[in-house]
């Protein structure tokens, strides 16, 4: 017994003289944080300190180890495990730390590698919430890590990012209070993760500054919507005062009679934007003679041209057509009468079949001509190598030219890298897909793009209905661009009936009584049955009517959170909520219930 109290005191001693020594040694932060993660690992094994009365904070990272940093690499965590260590972090958080509700779950449900480094950490896996409550206890966290992983970032990108001197957030309250900022606004939470590796500093503003930041691009002309998306897509628009070249794009624009929350729509957080290169584009199209209704009406018809590569192309594409002795004149034409010439990697293909027909041997007049009456030929698809297709084909150079002068629609065929069906066994398939494509282009998506064909996927039925439920929204009340920004945001709202549609925006105002407004920062709810709506809403009627709830709730903390959590959460709030529940659950039961 003496013997191993005196070890105890001994471990702990060690631990707090080398803690000691840490803080007041010459050595550089990064070999104190290495010896600081070494030190508590092999504490950690003997465990014998844990049980002393006083625990040195330990920074250990769980993004360090090998074992977790690669999610596909490490051992399968089963469902019923990783509830049960979301919902210990998520007590941590909320009750430990006292973290808001809304920031404590956020961060429990979406910190995946985080929550498997916490399990790797405990023994008794029969019970997970208790074991993980007894090692918060003793263990506090480094709160950045899962903090930073439930914004969207990578556990390769929260290493760089995590604060030397904080391990709490509390810690560092003008992070979190311009971080509230954003989300109080409307920025989606995990947006926030790219906003914080591009643009730190505005986490760094004093309290107000970056609300009047938001507020002076609205004064622009902007809307709220538009704003959100903007400063997602290029955070760096909030670091310093209102960024110029962005306004000379925006004024550029609208002289070409472009609404103002169009550029916003066609932004994409996978790109990034250099605003003073596209202002000097649409300068060069106006010193080229593009006339102000033609530089709208390029603008309206293909806005890829301008954000795809900040508007890059255009130089590559000028100089080909220049090569093949086009006039400005006719480079204007071309661009006018197809103006998706610079979307995707139409550019990029059109300059590869130029190329081809070079080498093949065919004059730079009928390339000119096919170039100027053929585009979309040429732009559609890539090519293979011109030797390899007349090997394939057993014929000379001047037989595929003949070839693809007389038919120039055949090097698509011929040479083209993707097998492709021929039009007449498409049918009516290939009609519905071009509605369907006709319908995304007018929502912001580009063509040819990997956004286009995941979306093409996502949704489901004919142009036309798709169409028709878009128009369901705004004919509801909502406006055109915020409905197109709900709708990329979650595209399974559209495949739904207008009916359907209907009787929820019916429900919401009528029965509920939120305003139709409230779908725009939760449009996931137009997907949810509309039987979990009604029960959802008949337990929170009732929690409110026996005054346990008295503030408005956000549609999202009711629907969305999982029927275990609202049971813990809500329906327990009052001692006989359960019972409530359980009533509510056999009288709106499918079979019973109608809207």
């Amino acid at each position: 017994m003496i013997h191993r109290r005196f070890c105890k005191i001994s471990s702990f001693c060690k631990m707090f003289s080398i803690h000691f020594l840490l803080q007041n040694s010459p050595l550089t932060p990064d070999k104190c944080r290495d010896l600081r993660i070494r030190l508590s690992l092999s504490s950690w094994k003997n465990k014998s300190y844990l049980h002393t009365a006083c625990c040195p904070v330990s920074k250990i990272s769980f993004y360090t180890t090998s074992k977790t940093s690669d999610p596909n690499t490490g051992t399968r965590i089963s469902r019923v495990a990783r509830n049960e260590a979301q919902n210990a972090l998520f007590d941590y958080l909320h009750s430990t730390r006292s973290f808001q509700f809304t920031d404590a779950e956020h961060i429990s449900k979406n910190s995946p590698t985080f929550l498997q480094g916490l399990l790797s950490e405990v023994e008794n896996e029969q019970d997970i919430g208790w074991s993980l409550s007894r090692y918060f206890r003793y263990n506090p966290i480094n709160e950045f890590e899962p903090f930073f992983e439930s914004l969207g970032l990578k556990p390769s990108e929260i290493l760089p990012l995590l604060p030397r001197r904080f391990m709490f957030l509390s810690d560092d309250d003008l992070m979190l209070q311009n971080f509230h900022v954003l989300c109080n606004y409307g920025v989606p939470r995990s947006k926030i993760g790219k906003m914080f590796k591009e643009a730190m500093e505005i986490f760094k503003y004093e309290y107000g500054v970056l609300s009047s930041k938001l507020q002076a691009y609205e004064l622009l002309g902007l809307s709220k919507q538009a704003v959100i998306k903007l400063v997602t897509c290029c955070p760096t628009l909030l670091i310093g005062g209102v960024n110029q070249d962005f306004v000379g794009v925006l004024e550029e624009l609208m002289v070409s009679d472009s609404e103002r929350d169009w550029i916003a729509e066609c932004l994409s957080v996978k790109n990034t934007y250099h605003w003073n290169r596209m202002l000097r584009l649409l300068v060069f199209l106006k010193e080229m003679g593009c006339s102000k209704t033609d530089l709208g009406k390029l603008i309206r018809n293909s806005p890829g041209f301008l954000f795809d590569d900040s508007g890059n192309k255009i130089y590559v594409l000028v100089a080909l057509l220049m090569k093949l002795g086009l006039k400005t004149n006719e480079m204007l034409s071309l661009l006018l009468q197809y103006p998706h010439i610079l979307a995707g990697k139409f550019a990029q293909n059109l300059w590869s079949a130029v190329h081809f027909l070079f080498e093949i041997g065919m004059e730079t007049e009928e390339i000119t001509k096919i170039v100027q009456t053929y585009p979309q030929v040429l732009g559609s698809c890539s090519l293979n190598k011109p030797r390899g297709v007349l090997t394939r084909l057993k014929m000379r150079r001047d037989e595929l030219c003949d070839i693809i002068k007389k038919d120039p629609n055949q090097l698509s065929t011929i040479a083209s890298r993707s097998k492709r069906k021929p039009l007449q066994d498409a049918g009516d398939n290939r009609l519905h897909l071009l509605e369907k494509t006709s319908f995304l282009l007018k929502l912001g998506f580009v063509e040819n793009s990997d956004e286009m064909v995941r979306a093409l996927k996502q949704f489901r039925g004919r142009g036309d209905q798709l169409q028709e439920r878009f128009d369901c929204l705004v004919d509801a009340g909502l406006d055109y661009h915020v409905v197109s920004s709900m709708i990329r945001e979650a595209p399974s709202v559209l495949n739904q009936s207008r009916d359907v549609i209907e009787n929820k925006i019916y429900f919401l105002e009528k029965h509920l009584g939120y305003p139709l407004q409230s779908v725009v920062t939760f449009p996931t709810y137009l997907c949810y049955d509309i039987e979990r709506i009604r029960l959802r809403f008949s337990m929170f009627r009732w929690l409110k009517e026996k005054g346990v709830v008295k503030q408005p709730i956000a549609l999202s903390t009711i629907l969305a959170c999982s029927e275990t959590r609202f049971v813990r959460y809500q329906v327990s709030l009052h001692p006989e909520g359960p019972q409530e529940w359980e009533r509510l659950k056999k009288s709106l039961s499918p079979s019973s219930s109608c809207i």
